[in-house]
């Protein structure tokens, strides 16, 4: 497994400290998010999935923790829009250059506006998708919002 991604290079141009960890990444798992962080053993509110939706038929990357669940209606709000949706698998490869499962909110294609839920910020570190199935990466949560420009919102179901 390769640890530089197009992701990790984003970190690594935008100047912000981070880790890598590797885990088995298990594509039959219900969630992967808390396939993650039971991997790394760490707390699934501090281990982040990175999701893709569609605000008013345009492209927007949402941030959570992975036990938790998106509201469209809040998530819409934050975005700027009326109403919002998930990106169909082959969609969200496409706009962001990434599989399902290793897609990242660093390095993607195009950047889209990101929203990242309010609560992660609380964490000192978080991971999240390092831009490949299996990896993860480390960092401030500060560095998450700074580094794409996320717009902190609540969007939890």
């Amino acid at each position: 497994m390769s640890k530089v991604t197009p992701a990790t290079r984003a970190l690594t141009a935008a100047g912000v400290a981070f880790t890598v960890h590797a885990y088995d990444y298990d594509p039959d798992a219900e969630s992967i998010g808390l396939q993650a962080a039971a991997a790394l053993g760490e707390d699934p509110a501090r281990v982040l999935k990175t999701l893709m939706a569609q605000v008013d038929g345009k492209p927007v990357c949402v941030v959570v923790p992975s036990d938790q669940e998106v509201s469209m209606k809040k998530l819409a709000a934050a975005a700027g829009g009326k109403s919002a949706q998930m990106m169909k698998p082959p969609e969200a490869e496409r706009v962001t250059g990434y599989k399902v499962g290793g897609i990242s909110p660093f390095g993607q294609r195009k950047q889209v506006p990101t929203v990242i839920e309010q609560t992660a910020l609380a964490h000192d570190l978080v991971y999240l998708n390092g831009g490949q199935r299996g990896l993860q990466v480390r960092m401030k949560p500060t560095d998450v919002r700074d580094v794409v420009k996320a717009v902190v919102a609540d969007v939890l179901a």
